[in-house]
């Protein structure tokens, strides 16, 4: 989340007049309450007095003053969400906006100011109320035509404008029209009735100085005459002051020509902000040549109606509220809605097309945030009136809702344009549906990504579009990645086939990510690195989310094989990727990343500010939210920290969103964990329970780093030594570097003690050379065997001490692994069986059950079942019928003499 800075803030186009004492007020106000809500007619001054006392509070509040202008919300239950994009909030999608914001502005000492809250007057109520309640040190400034009805809100009234200020600003106005305007004796004195006659209201004087270019005093004062008398005798009982108002606007509309009036009164179906090419599309027509759109829209920003603003070099346009209405009115008037609605509509689909996207998706993703207003308005009415075009646009922006904070509204636009034309067989619904796939992807791929990419799939191959099914295909396989590698992995090759006959970068390469991904987590690091190198060379410019996924993925396998430095590097490329996006899943992957950076190199401090967004956005997370890995991630910070509570908080954060799924990957990892923090708690069975689980997803889908983590736990459990020479070999087998020295430091323990201090001396330097220091837990447990040791060989330590230190890791861990025998045991196999594993493969082989087994062999059943998932792993089998095949094998080697 960023802070704001003036240049955030409105920019005041034109010089501020007067209102000095109400600014004092206002700001004495804020000083003695947190809520401010400034009401009054419209075009009384509201937002151009609350701008200048935000600009005056910068300085005063250190951390940020924002404002978010509301005109343009048309919908109560988006409000939270502008606001939350306007502080660049993260924020956490089932939990939602309100609560993700009231968690990361805790503690900020901060204004929020709120401009034009009137027709969305209820969400703003409640979402001021909840950031209040939680943010002591936040301030609110609201404009609105009525108070919020809160508790703590000071209703302040904005005044009309004194006369000498009424004057004072007629003529600044008057001076921007004409240089050297100046009033005369009689000038004076009409313009003086003017602003009497206009109840000193800003907007309403301006809009009458706007005509002195053409016009005196004296004739702008006469022209209100009729105008006036109209309101009089209007019926519909409006108070005064905004009759006025609304006497200004019509006074001023009924002086432009019918061009000008056909163009203002088009511009009201922008929803917020408009550029010249929108204008021109939309407002042309009938009365108004294309090429005349330009000078009419200086014409109408000369008489006040239009509002223009510069931003990075670009000009754009805007309709402030109350003259919206007024136009909206008119455009209704003149039965213009259905066919300046159906242009505006026909521009935003060709705006959100294009080649920009495939040419550069960041620019295109950021042109579209800026115009997002009006593509919800346009694809809306497209969806209401015209289907074709409404399904044409959602497909369109599928892309969009897949890259930013929209994910779940865009679910919900494209189930409604697919349920729009159900039995639609066509290519568009094909898109439709891979869209679909494409938002899950980023929102909630386990409850649909896979199940509609191959109904995408199905479509795109009988319309043998070969690019659509490439993307089908590689979303198929995002789907099965989690639960099933190998079926994930044949479909990452169809994909790619795909990609590479339709001339799709963006696929192949995403799809040889996947296939990194994939080996990493199988502990095929030799593969996975040039895999995910090859994709990040293809994506960084072609997709920033999956770019950032790929180096997160490429730190974590850094990290595992011996170089926990550049893993760091690594993550904070990651996170610099992600940043942008505001996608709460790509960051929250960074920075899970960068935080097992940190925690490895012993920084559990700078681990813990880096997870700190998501902490504070998920401590009172009430619903599941899919990132992959962030419950676990922040847990094993804590852990190392020796937070064992909050770990175990985080570790049942990801383990409850498991019991809701098919196994996944990151279930098996955050069962691993899990045991782990629950046998530091003393709760040992279970930690049993949960090491089972984890062995067994592990096992099924061949992961190797969580079944030697498991094995290692299972040793601490079991106090079998034997354990952790397995642990070892897997460790070694894989190349998982740097947890060799976790197996060191955990054999010493079994060794002579001349031997457990070499070994522990050899696991100390290495850990120094890696960069790898032993976490909080850990020390402890080192320093209490340091001392038994130390004791029992007095001074022999010291001599033992500095041969181990001699040794280099892989002679330490070669030294260890002759310690175990003269038999160096294979990794995978049968022969990679322990001797009480083959004991059970023999029995199991023969028909036992897990209790049978047991009690041959003097073990509890869970003890049993976690041995037959490391021999399932082991020996690549899924069931007992396939290992009595494996044993039989084996059994007819042997007397054959290991010939076959």
């Amino acid at each position: 989340m960023t802070s704001a800075t003036p240049p955030d803030l409105p920019v005041q186009l034109a010089t501020f007049v007067g209102r000095q004492s109400e600014l004092a007020a206002v700001r004495a106000l804020l000083d003695t309450g947190r809520l401010v809500t400034l009401t009054g007619t419209g075009g009384v001054g509201k937002t151009r007095l609350a701008a200048q006392i935000a600009a005056a509070e910068v300085a005063r509040r250190p951390d940020g003053v924002w404002w978010v202008e509301l005109a343009a919300v048309t919908d109560q239950a988006r409000l939270a969400e502008l606001v939350a994009a306007r502080l660049g909030v993260l924020v956490e999608p089932l939990q939602g906006p309100v609560r993700s914001m009231t968690a990361q502005l805790r503690g900020r000492r901060a204004l929020l100011c709120l401009d034009n809250c009137e027709h969305v007057i209820d969400g703003a109520a409640e979402l001021t109320g909840a950031l209040l309640s939680s943010c002591p040190e936040l301030s609110v400034l609201i404009t609105s035509r009525e108070p919020l009805a809160v508790p703590g809100e000071v209703v302040w009234r904005v005044p009309p404008l004194v006369p000498d200020e009424a004057l004072r600003l007629f003529v600044e106005r008057g001076r921007q029209v004409r240089q050297l305007f100046d009033l005369d004796q009689e000038g004076a004195a009409a313009a003086r009735v003017l602003c009497s006659r206009l109840d000193g209201v800003p907007l309403a004087i301006e809009l009458a100085a706007a005509w002195l270019g053409s016009l005196t005093p004296q004739q702008i004062e006469r022209g209100l005459d009729d105008r006036f008398g109209l309101l009089v005798r209007s019926p519909r009982g409006v108070a005064a002051r905004q009759q006025t108002l609304a006497a200004s606007i019509a006074w001023s509309h009924d002086l432009l020509d019918e061009p000008d009036r056909a163009v203002f009164r088009r511009l009201a179906v922008f929803p917020s902000g408009f550029d010249l090419e929108a204008v021109r599309t939309v407002c042309a027509g009938g009365v108004v040549a294309r090429d005349d759109v330009l000078a009419a829209i200086g014409r109408l920003v000369d008489k006040s109606l239009v509002v223009a603003e510069t931003r990075g070099g670009v000009s754009r346009f805007l309709l402030l509220e109350t003259i919206r209405d007024y136009a909206a009115d008119r455009l209704r008037e003149a039965g213009e809605v259905h066919l300046v609605r159906d242009r505006h509509l026909g521009h935003f689909l060709a705006f959100a097309g294009g080649p920009e996207r495939a040419a550069d998706l960041d620019a295109w993703r950021a042109r579209l945030e800026g115009e997002y207003d009006n593509l919800r308005a346009a694809l809306e009415w497209g969806l209401a009136t015209d289907p074709d075009r409404g399904r044409r646009l959602a497909a369109e922006l599928s892309w969009l809702w897949h890259l930013h904070r929209h994910g779940h509204e865009g679910i919900g636009f494209l189930r409604r344009a697919i349920d729009r034309v159900p039995a639609d067989r066509s290519l568009l619904q094909a898109r439709l549906l891979a869209g679909l796939a494409l938002v899950a992807d980023t929102t909630s791929p386990l409850d649909m990504e896979y199940d509609v990419a191959r109904q995408a799939l199905e479509l795109a191959t009988a319309h043998g579009d070969e690019s659509l099914r490439g993307q089908c295909f590689s979303l198929a396989a995002v789907g099965r990645f989690y639960t099933d590698f190998t079926a994930a992995w044949d479909l990452t090759v169809e994909a790619i086939r795909s990609a590479d006959l339709a001339g799709d970068q963006l696929f192949k390469h995403s799809q040889l990510a996947l296939q990194g991904m994939i080996r990493q987590l199988q502990d095929r690091h030799d593969e996975a690195r040039p895999l995910l190198e090859a994709a990040l060379d293809g994506l960084r410019h072609r997709h920033r989310g999956i770019a950032s996924t790929t180096l997160a993925y490429l730190s974590s396998g850094a990290l595992a094989t011996g170089r926990p430095a550049e893993a760091r590097r690594l993550a904070e490329q990651s996170l610099e990727l992600a940043e942008p996006l505001g996608d709460y899943l790509r960051v929250g992957m960074a920075r899970g990343a960068l935080a097992a950076a940190y925690t490895a190199s012993g920084d559990v401090s700078a681990a813990l500010e880096a997870m700190r967004p998501l902490l504070l956005l998920m401590e009172n997370a009430e619903a599941a939210v899919f990132v992959p890995g962030m419950g676990s991630a922040l847990a094993q910070v804590l852990m190392a920290g020796g937070d064992l509570d909050g770990a175990l908080r985080w570790f049942e954060h990801d383990v409850g969103q498991a019991e809701h799924v098919a196994p996944t990957y990151l279930a098996a990892q955050a069962y691993a964990g899990y045991a782990e923090a629950l046998r530091r708690a003393g709760r040992y069975e279970d930690a049993r329970g949960e090491l089972d689980r984890a062995a067994a997803i592990a096992g099924k889908l061949g992961m190797p780093r969580v079944l030697a983590d498991v094995l290692q736990q299972q040793a601490l459990l079991t106090g079998d030594p034997d354990l952790h020479h397995e642990a070892l070999t897997i460790r070694v087998a894989h190349g998982l570097r740097t947890f060799w020295v976790d197996s060191l430091d955990a054999i010493a323990a079994w060794l002579p003690p001349p031997n457990a201090v070499r070994t522990l001396a050899a696991s100390t330097t290495a850990r120094a050379a890696l960069g790898y220091p032993r976490a909080v837990a850990e020390r402890r447990e080192y320093d209490e065997l340091l001392a038994r040791l130390r004791q029992r060989l007095g001074e022999q330590f010291a001599t033992a001490w500095a041969a181990g230190a001699e040794l280099s890791l892989d002679d330490a861990v070669a030294y260890v692994r002759r310690s175990r025998g003269t038999r160096d045991r294979s990794a995978t196999g049968w022969d990679s069986l322990t001797p009480t594993e083959v004991s059970v493969a023999q029995l199991a082989a023969t028909g036992l059950n897990n209790p049978q087994i047991g009690a041959r062999l003097f073990m509890s059943r869970s003890t049993v079942k976690t041995h037959l998932s490391h021999i399932y792993a082991k020996l690549g089998v899924a069931n007992r019928t396939e290992l009595a095949g494996v044993a039989s094998f084996s059994d007819d080697r042997r007397r054959d003499g290991g010939r076959r």
